[in-house]
């Protein structure tokens, strides 16, 4: 049996942040439970494709999942288990919006720390909170539902309710955040009691369609957003902090504790195959790739070498020449030596022995790196 991670697209949300361009709108408890019932059917519908996996990781993502009741969320894991075999020690993450846990408004919704435990009897083992900010004006600015506070109660409902690898993620060169803000915020999250187990820390991008693109696109209002100089300040500081506090940094955007890594994320870096279940999901599997509701692509033998290559230059690791062997039956040098070798003259490379990595200049600008593995091994 081949390793699958699945994805779970939960596309709902309280309220649609100001800079999100992700598959996700507020929707009533109806349409939630009518999306809940259809999802468990297509879950179903893959029983016998299943058959030639087992799942080593699951990931509910959004939207904002933690709006559903726990019924729900265990209608979901029953659907899951009754069509795939699951590893026991399957890692399996469900995003979590700190409004819709703590704070006046969670509680107008019916949820509690009951729903944390019902989280823990459906097999989930890893939380990842949303919180972006420790600063309430820059959490107002992106239109995010909750407080610092209601995050500090959330994070300690689920310390106390026996979560133990709980990821936190968050937002630099936002609106009105300054380097100072930024180092409280990195500093209040990484010294909390436990402290996280992983922190995922990136910067925002305005996107088009997004009320954001609406008031910063085009270079307006750029007074109340951090100018490149401290944005590229606050980008050097990040693994500087975090690595006071021992996570260290596994991925351009994410750091953990040893031990910690996000396993799920690691799958795709790595190309392993996975199944994604919803609207907007992308899948890879049996060297096919497409998402929810469009025709399957076949990548083709460079598509595959180019993936495998800038997916895993994300690591910090970098990508290893007897896994491309292995994968590829040829030598990465035969089909990359010019560019690996371009890049290494530019410092922005390095190659040790089996791996190949970024240096720290070619992390600044790794998607220049990235990008100069589509124009090779033609």
């Amino acid at each position: 049996m081949k390793e699958l991670e699945l994805y779970i697209h939960i596309p709902f949300c309280v309220r649609k942040c100001k800079y999100c361009d992700f598959l996700s709108a507020p929707a009533g408890r109806r349409e939630r439970q009518e999306y809940v019932d259809s999802l468990c059917e297509k879950l179903r519908s893959y029983r016998d494709i299943a058959k030639a996996y087992h799942v080593v990781s699951i990931f509910l993502g959004g939207g904002t999942p933690s709006i559903l009741t726990g019924e729900q969320i265990l209608q979901i894991f029953a659907a899951i288990r009754g069509a795939f075999s699951v590893d026991g020690d399957a890692e399996i993450t469900l995003e979590c919006n700190p409004g819709t846990v703590a704070g006046s408004g969670a509680e107008e919704m019916g949820l509690s720390r009951e729903k944390l435990r019902v989280w823990r009897q459906a097999g989930i083992n890893r939380l990842s909170i949303g919180l972006q900010s420790a600063d309430d004006r820059e959490l107002e600015a992106l239109g995010r539902i909750h407080t610092w506070r209601d995050f500090r109660d959330t994070y300690q409902a689920a310390v106390e309710t026996g979560f133990s690898n709980i990821n936190v993620d968050l937002m630099s060169a936002i609106p009105f955040q300054t380097e100072e803000s930024w180092e409280k915020t990195l500093r209040a999250v990484a010294g909390l009691t436990p402290p996280p187990a992983h922190i995922s820390a990136y910067s925002l991008i305005i996107e088009e369609g997004t009320p954001f693109y609406e008031r910063y696109g085009g270079g307006r209002h750029a007074e109340e957003l951090p100018d490149e100089d401290t944005e590229r300040r606050m980008y050097e500081r990040t693994e500087e902090i975090l690595s006071e506090y021992s996570l260290h940094r596994y991925e351009i955007s994410n750091y953990a504790r040893p031990g910690y890594e996000c396993r799920h994320n690691l799958g795709y870096w790595d190309r392993r195959e996975y199944l994604g279940i919803g609207p907007g999901a992308a899948s890879l599997m049996g060297g096919r790739r497409w998402t929810e509701g469009e025709e399957p692509e076949t990548l083709t033998r460079k598509d595959a070498m180019e993936e495998f290559m800038f997916l895993g230059l994300r690591k910090m690791e970098g990508v290893s020449r007897r896994r491309f062997q292995e994968q590829f039956q040829e030598d990465m040098d035969q089909v990359y030596g010019a560019t690996i070798e371009r890049l290494q003259g530019q410092g922005l490379l390095k190659s040790a022995g089996d791996k190949v990595r970024l240096t720290k200049r070619g992390i600044d600008v790794s998607n220049y790196v990235m990008s100069e593995f589509l124009l090779d091994g033609e």
